[in-house]
Formats: C-alpha cells, sequence, structure tokens
C-alpha cells in the first residue's frame, strides 16, 4: 500500500507521480507518406493534439492543433494554399505559425501567432522539436540516415501504430536494460546482454536464441537473434537485427518510437524494412518483411499486455542481474529537466554487462522440464487414442 506505514522489514511500494513536463527532443509522429495527401491530419501530443500538413512546396508543418482565435480544431480545417483554415471562422494559418489572412477583416492582429514545431525528415519518418524551454531545434541531435535505404537495399516499411492508455512511457524506457523479461515475456534465452549509455543515447547489445518449449514472441529453437538497440534521444531506438532461422541469415532494421499523449498514456508506433536477399524478387521481400512484422509486433504486444496491468514502481527492488535501472532512469532525466539542470551523471558514460550464465542455467533445467513433462503428457494422449478405438475383449485379456 502506498503512502502507508509497514511492518518492519517490509518493502515500502512507491508509485511515484508521473512528469508534469513532456520530454525535450526529437519526437517521430510517423511515416512521412502518411502526411502528404493535402488534407489536415491530427497527432495526439503532449496532452492536446497537433495538426499536420502539406504545403504547396511539399514542405510539411505542424502547428498546435486548435485555433487562437475561438479554439477551432484545425484538424477539421481545410488546406488552403499554403495555409490551413479552421473551420470556425476561416482564419488562415501559415507553417510559420503565423496567421496569414482573415477573410472577413481588414487586418491580421499584430499578435496572432500560434505554436508551431520544427520538422525534419528522416528515414522517410516526421518528425518534430519539442522543448518545453521553448529552445530552437537542435538538427544535431537527430537520429543517423539508415545507410542504403534510399538504394532500394531494404523491403517498403511495414508500420504499425498502438494506442496505450494506463501508463507512462518510461515503461518502455525501463526495457532498455531488462534482461531477464526477454525469457520470461519473448520467449527467449538472452545468452549476451550488455548496455551503453553516453550523452543523448542508451544502447542494450544483446544476443538470444529461441526456447524449444513454448511458440510465439521468439520461441523457436531454431530462431538465433543478435540485436544492437539504441535510443536516440528520449523517444526514438534504432534496433538493428541480425537473425538466423535455420540457416536463413537476415538483416533486419525495426524502428520503435513514441509520444506522450498525456502524463499515463503514449502512442507506440514501430516500423520494420529487411534487407532483400540478392536475387529475391521484391513481393517475397515484401512478404518475408511482413512477416518479421507480425513477429516483432507480437513481442510488442506482450509487452503492452504486461505494462496495461502492472503498476509503476519508482523504487525497484533489484537484484544484481536486473541490470542498471537506476543508472538507465537517470540518463532518462536530462529530457524532463531544464537544459540548465542536467548533471554528469546524466551524460557520462556508463557501461553494464549482465552475467546471463546463472540464469541460463537455471532457465536450461526448466526448459529440460516442461520438455520431459510435454513428451509424457503427449504419451498418455497417444495411448489413451489408441486404447480408446481398441477392441474392448483384447483390452480385458479374455
Amino acid at each position: 500500500m502506498t503512502g502507508t506505514a509497514t511492518p518492519t522489514g517490509t518493502r515500502h511500494l512507491d508509485q511515484g507521480i508521473a512528469p508534469d513536463r513532456y520530454a525535450r527532443g526529437w519526437h517521430c509522429l510517423g511515416l512521412e507518406r502518411r502526411f502528404t495527401d493535402g488534407k489536415p491530419h491530427s497527432v495526439p501530443a503532449f496532452g492536446g493534439k497537433l495538426v499536420v500538413w502539406q504545403d504547396s512546396t511539399g514542405g510539411l508543418n505542424v502547428l498546435d492543433g486548435y485555433c487562437r482565435h475561438m479554439g477551432g480544431d484545425l484538424t477539421q480545417g481545410q488546406v488552403k494554399g499554403d495555409e490551413i483554415a479552421c473551420p470556425f471562422h476561416d482564419w488562415r494559418w501559415g507553417g510559420d505559425g503565423k496567421c496569414k489572412q482573415i477573410p472577413y477583416a481588414r487586418r491580421v492582429p499584430l499578435r496572432a501567432r500560434t505554436q508551431r514545431y520544427a520538422t525534419a525528415i528522416r528515414n522517410q519518418q516526421l518528425f518534430i522539436w519539442y522543448d518545453p524551454e521553448g529552445s530552437a531545434a537542435d538538427e544535431s541531435l537527430l537520429p543517423p540516415e539508415l545507410p542504403g535505404l534510399t538504394s532500394g537495399k531494404y523491403t517498403d516499411w511495414v508500420w504499425e501504430t498502438e494506442q496505450i492508455e494506463g501508463s507512462n512511457c518510461r515503461e518502455l524506457i525501463d526495457n532498455v536494460v531488462d534482461m531477464a523479461h526477454f525469457y520470461y515475456v519473448h520467449l527467449a534465452f538472452p545468452t549476451s546482454f550488455r548496455n551503453v549509455f553516453e550523452g543523448q543515447q542508451a544502447t542494450q547489445f544483446m544476443e538470444s536464441k529461441g526456447r524449444p518449449d513454448v511458440s510465439g514472441g521468439y520461441g523457436s529453437e531454431e530462431f538465433f537473434l543478435k540485436s544492437e538497440a539504441t535510443y536516440y534521444g528520449p523517444s526514438y531506438m534504432i534496433n538493428w537485427l541480425w537473425t538466423d532461422y535455420k540457416g536463413f541469415k537476415t538483416e533486419v532494421v525495426l524502428i520503435n518510437t513514441h509520444i506522450a499523449t498525456g502524463p499515463d498514456s503514449f502512442t507506440l508506433q514501430y516500423g520494420i524494412i529487411v534487407e532483400k536477399p540478392e536475387g529475391m524478387d521484391d513481393e517475397t521481400a515484401a512478404f518475408i518483411g511482413q512477416k518479421y512484422a507480425d513477429m516483432f509486433g507480437q513481442g510488442f504486444l506482450q509487452d503492452v499486455h504486461i505494462w496495461k496491468n502492472k503498476v509503476p514502481v519508482q523504487n525497484p527492488l533489484l537484484c544484481e542481474e536486473d541490470g542498471p535501472v537506476y543508472q538507465l532512469r537517470r540518463w532518462y532525466e536530462q529530457f524532463y529537466v531544464d537544459v540548465a539542470d542536467i548533471t554528469p551523471d546524466m551524460t557520462d558514460r556508463f557501461e553494464f554487462e549482465v552475467d546471463t550464465d546463472k540464469a541460463n542455467e537455471f532457465w536450461q533445467d526448466e526448459v529440460a522440464a516442461n520438455l520431459a513433462r510435454k513428451a509424457e503428457e503427449d504419451a498418455a494422449a497417444e495411448a489413451a487414442a489408441d486404447n480408446e478405438g481398441a477392441d474392448p475383449a483384447l483390452m480385458s485379456g479374455t
């Protein structure tokens, strides 16, 4: 029970309080192609909504979704020329945040400005810069361009979106250091696990193999995975994945990105591209890409189920093999404080490798017991099926 006295020696569970601000940095709104149809688009974000539209030059513009005149919903308006027009009184807003025209008025008020967001395109995705302090966008902090993306090396993006209610986005970030959940939630043996935090990047290096006693998630005895996953800033991860399934080796790039919609809700998006095997036609490559998207998407849904049924824990009780949870949270805190309040322990290089030997020793024994039990159950079921169809006289021995 949070906030009450507990008996001596009992661990107090502190659920904490969700941050009263949103993370500073670049946030991905989704694939660029989603916003290029000449219509206004609504994106829930930061406790409200944004309006996104393309102007006549092909540029994408992002403003606060509500008109500063009388609060009309700009996402329900129209694109007129280069401006977004409010459906309430037709005030026309430009991508620079200034009101350009009021058709029924002699002049536009000098202070007719609204919140605009700097935009950038990376990896065929639209990004915006958000900072509660109002700083100029820092393009040096954008994630890197994926090499080979525009040269036909990979399949087209398979992109999915999930709305998460009842969880702060820190639940997603905590996964960066969580070695053990890969066995219990994603059904794989993590055989190597290491973290490196430095500056605005946090990386997880992992190798795993599937469990033979289960199916779903990453569970398959013949599935081997090598993963390098890096957060660039507070909300955008590029995950390079090298898979080996029955000798068929594939390079996969997984994008894992989110944007907070409220203190306890966020929009999770993930995208998959797959390196096209040499000589493989585009249709087959796209089919493989969709299969990997389904598999890793199932992994995300396994996490979502956990998030929706757990409580936040500000003071987690940890063992050594749980990894550097507190250090990761300290790294993450840099995005929720003023720039002047960022301290070296939030950004200095930190490395930690989890010893997976003890865990895998226990897990291998558990899996062996599961397989033995299943073999006994299968044998019993087969015997019962044989007996069901046997001659009663033979069964009685007479």
